[in-house]
């Protein structure tokens, strides 16, 4: 079974989409509460995929994709935004920094589904 990390502040959100995921066939979800809360969960555990959201407080979600990306253990794992933020010039910073799908909130939960189905069947 795939470990997935979701990092987004929102309580509520968090919920929702563990429970999407868990759904969806996915019951190995751990959540953080931000950017630094995940690069330290990251660090001790290993897992197959991030959902993080953008805007966080502590360390934001393009700084955490940064951070991730300099570790050799997640230089490629897919990394999947799912955010508010929905302009192409924000897009393309996440796509710099190395985030491999975006996901605009509110999300549907088959199209949360269908993306982790796509990056985790590479």
């Amino acid at each position: 079974m795939p470990k997935i990390l979701i990092v987004d502040d929102s309580n509520m959100l968090r919920d929702m989409v563990k429970y999407a995921l868990n759904e969806g066939g996915y019951p190995e979800v751990t959540e953080a509460i931000d950017g630094a809360d995940g690069l330290e969960k990251a660090k001790a555990t290993v897992f197959d995929l991030i959902v993080t959201d953008i805007n966080m407080p502590n360390m934001n979600g393009f700084d955490l994709i940064v951070e991730l990306r300099k570790l050799p253990s997640y230089a490629k794992t897919p990394i999947l935004t799912l955010t508010t933020e929905k302009n192409d010039d924000m897009k393309a910073k996440g796509k710099a920094v190395g985030a491999t799908g975006w996901i605009v909130k509110p999300f549907v939960p088959e199209q949360l589904l269908k993306a982790v189905g796509i990056v985790l069947s590479r």
